[in-house]
């Protein structure tokens, strides 16, 4: 039976590749480790909870002692990593923090690595999920490639671009299998709303303003999570070793423009007038070193995988919205912080 770590599996894209892996292969034991962060929510698992092929451990990746011992407990034959802290705005107000967990962290894990795997990588694997904001920005023109030198333009960015670096270099210098991808912004369901799309969807409904950075013309490439879930697992079992691939949604949006949208079916959705939504709309002063415009080319996941997203933009965030409309319970629960108790009745008796 094959072994996975996948790190960080609580969260948002996390636990949809948690999600995938435990329904569609059987045959595997998937460890979910995860420290249950603000960011992470084993509620984001009911679903699968109890599968006999799933385990939660519970723990945090810059504590070399505990990953040293989780990896000679459980002797995995691979690990995909998502463990990451990831909001810009946090790193720009505790760049420590990213650095420790996204840094040390994946250093921690590599070293654990290579130590339970003594140099025999035939039928072993690290998979690192990164983000395409390592490449910095974009004009008006061009897109983000594999061969995009990487220019890191916050302190998320440069401690996501730093793990990388550190992922390649366990490769060259070790010979350790390891392949990463570098993907778009995600939205979907069990999305934290601190961020856009569910932060927008939360304050339409409760008729509260919806904040939009600056004048709201910095363009990002949006990616269903479930299309990056299933990208991640394609990755994971195709590609060659020490591959990098670039994962987007093939969707360009000005964020002004995906909010106006959102707001339209909100009205829609909830029986508003046209237009009472977009009234919301409160433009902020522009976060610290913004970036203009993000773009991912994933011609190269698609010539040599096959994979191509599943759904266009607008049905994605209409399946979004509807889960979110559908879902209140769970995100009353995140927003009071109810959530973070979740742990504690389910897993601290078992």
């Amino acid at each position: 039976m094959k072994k996975i770590i996948i790190t960080g599996g609580a969260g948002f894209i996390g636990s949809h590749v948690v999600r995938r892996f435990v329904k569609s292969y059987p045959e595997y034991s998937i460890i979910n480790l995860d420290k249950l962060t603000y960011a992470g929510n084993l509620a984001n698992l009911k679903d699968i909870e109890n599968a006999p092929n799933y385990k939660f451990v519970k723990g945090d990746i810059v504590d070399l002692k505990f990953i040293q011992q989780l990896f000679a407990d459980e002797q995995p034959d691979a690990v995909i990593h998502l463990a990451a802290e990831s909001h810009v705005d946090r790193s720009i107000t505790n760049p420590v923090e990213f650095v420790m967990t996204n840094v040390v962290g994946t250093v921690n894990l590599l070293n654990a690595a290579r130590e339970s795997w003594k140099g025999e990588y035939d039928k072993k694997r690290f998979y690192h999920v990164s983000t395409d904001e390592v490449y910095g920005t974009l004009g008006d023109d061009g897109m983000f490639t594999e061969e995009t030198a990487y220019d890191p333009h916050s302190p998320y960015s440069a401690s996501k671009a730093s793990s990388d670096h550190f992922v390649r270099a366990y490769y060259d210098t070790y010979g350790m299998d390891t392949v990463i991808s570098n993907c778009s912004n995600n939205y979907g369901s069990f999305h934290f709303p601190e961020k856009l799309i569910p932060l927008a969807i939360h304050n339409i409904q409760q008729s509260k303003p919806v904040p939009v950075y600056g004048k709201g013309e910095n363009i990002r490439d949006w990616l269903w999570v479930e299309d990056h879930a299933r990208a991640i697992d394609l990755i994971f079992h195709k590609a060659a070793t020490g591959t990098t691939y670039n994962i987007g949604g093939h969707n360009e949006w000005k964020n002004i423009d995906l909010i106006k949208t959102l707001c339209t079916i909100m009205d829609k959705k909830l029986g508003r007038e046209a237009g009472e939504s977009a009234k919301l709309i409160t433009f902020v002063t522009d976060r610290a070193g913004h970036d203009l415009r993000y773009a991912i080319d994933a011609t190269k996941l698609k010539n040599e995988l096959g994979w191509v997203p599943s759904i266009t933009f607008e049905e994605g965030l209409e399946k979004t919205v509807d889960w979110y409309l559908a879902n209140e319970e769970w995100l009353s629960d995140v927003t009071s912080g109810h959530y973070q108790q979740y742990y504690t009745d389910q897993y601290n008796n078992r």
